[in-house]
């Protein structure tokens, strides 16, 4: 895996159902290496400090891959990287070999993986609707979310050098499905509620449905 693009946003006022609302998905590349630290990208805007940012969200990631898919889709968008909200644009991001806690150098920075986005409406008013939300549900390839272990720095051309792999673990597409599927496997589940890189908050909703 390699990354081929470093995104950042300004803040954005959008409105939504007649609200006034300041959102950072609206990612443009930058030229410069970015800084992962502990909570955040330095510099990024994250305005929803509840359902972004933070020890188990402090940097998304995106797979390069999986733009042409969506570029058929929303062929009006003005594509550019950073569409999906990702601070980090990633050649061969495969949600179905990356497993959660699995631990990467990255730059300079030590990276985990943690879980995959769950889109909001956010994300639904920057395509222009809120199918978008099922489409991108459905196409299981949600990207992941990240843990900084080490803060450092990350540019352009930085590859992924895989540190430690998770044992006991899901890959971040079965964890996916786990989120959103009616009828959940209970053997993903059991294992899910014991994977350290997930914020508890997270695993408490899951054992909720073990039966």
């Amino acid at each position: 895996m390699q990354v081929i693009s470093t995104n950042i946003a300004k803040p954005t006022t959008i409105i939504f159902d007649g609200e006034t609302v300041i959102t950072g998905i609206y990612k443009t590349p930058t030229n410069q290496p970015i800084y992962l630290g502990k909570e955040t990208v330095k510099g990024d805007e994250v305005s929803d400090r509840e359902n972004h940012g933070g020890e188990f969200k402090a940097c998304y990631l995106f797979s390069e891959n999986h733009y042409a898919y969506w570029k058929n889709l929303y062929p009006n968008l003005d594509w550019n990287w950073g569409m999906f909200g990702e601070n980090l644009t990633v050649k061969d991001l495969d949600e179905t070999k990356i497993h959660i806690g699995d631990i990467y150098k990255l730059g300079s920075a030590l990276v985990q993986i943690t879980q995959p986005r769950e889109p909001c409406y956010k994300f639904g008013v920057k395509f222009g609707t809120q199918r978008v939300l099922k489409q991108f549900v459905k196409h299981g390839c949600p990207g992941t979310y990240v843990r900084i272990l080490e803060e450092g720095f990350v540019k352009t051309g930085d590859h992924f050098q895989l540190i430690e792999k998770a044992k006991n673990s899901l890959t971040t597409a079965q964890f996916h499905k786990l989120l959103f599927s009616e009828n959940r496997n209970q053997d993903h589940l059991k294992l899910a509620i014991n994977i350290d890189a997930l914020p508890q908050y997270k695993r408490d909703k899951l054992s909720e449905y073990i039966k």
